[in-house]
């Protein structure tokens, strides 16, 4: 790895922690990245799930006070993430390369899509519940579950897809919520980079240059994301994905 690709991906592993911290999609920045350096799909995606779980985890000490009271709700959908995380991770497992680069851009813009119609089913559900409260827990635990799964499968996007999910079924202001979904990608990046560890190609080098980029990164996501208005972070993650995604579909 040369110089220049060193630091490519630590600001790719910096800025992907920021994300993380303000919103989720980082992944849709450090995925990339590992493609410009000349990483294959497969290895570069398993590489961003180990090289930016500590962004993930930057980002729920840093969501700290957004957490308090929400034990409950960690408690009810940790079993579920992390099942859906080993399904995930074991379909990843048995994915030629090749197959997973023709699907990878695909997945970027399907959870662009979902994040951008967020706000309209939202407003359509929460009529039912009082703030705070449930709109439906069934399809809260299934959509919880198959998000992580796909987050386990596809890294890129896994925090969209989350508070997408989490903003349909819960009743609850967006940073709280944040809070929440950092929480549960943090659960389903860690049991995906256990088996990532142990099973798939992961390019070590590279991984050394994410991971304390990542974690600062998210450290100061989180706290940026108390500043920020909800418009405005929703179009920042969305138009980077688009632009991952478009840039994939070209080449």
């Amino acid at each position: 790895m040369t110089t220049a690709h060193a630091l490519l991906l630590v600001v790719a592993g910096l800025a992907a922690g920021l994300v993380n911290g303000v919103a989720g999609g980082g992944s849709l920045l450090s995925f990339p990245a590992l493609l410009v350096v000349g990483y294959p799909a497969l290895t570069a995606n398993v590489t961003s799930t180990v090289g930016i779980w500590p962004g993930y985890l930057g980002g729920v000490i840093g969501f700290r006070r957004e957490l308090k009271g929400q034990g409950e709700r960690v408690h009810a959908l940790a079993g579920t993430a992390i099942a859906g995380a080993l399904i995930g991770a074991g379909i990843l497992l048995l994915t030629p390369d090749r197959d997973f680069a023709a699907v990878a851009p695909y997945l970027i813009l399907f959870a662009c899509g979902l994040f951008a119609i967020q706000p309209l089913l939202t407003r359509r559900f929460r009529r039912q519940a009082p703030e705070g409260g449930t709109v439906h827990r069934g399809a809260l635990h299934v959509g919880t579950f198959l998000a992580a799964a796909y987050g386990a499968y596809f890294g890129a996007g896994l925090g969209v897809v989350l508070l997408a999910v989490l903003g349909v079924t819960l009743h609850d202001r967006l940073v709280r919520l944040n809070g929440l979904r950092t929480v549960l990608a943090l659960l389903v990046n860690t049991v995906a980079m256990a088996v990532f560890v142990a099973r798939a190609p992961v390019a070590w080098s590279a991984v050394a240059c994410l991971v304390p980029a990542s974690f600062i990164g998210g450290l100061v996501g989180a706290r940026l994301s108390r500043k920020l208005p909800a418009p405005a972070v929703r179009v920042l993650v969305i138009a980077l994905g688009l632009a991952a995604g478009v840039k994939l579909l070209l080449g």
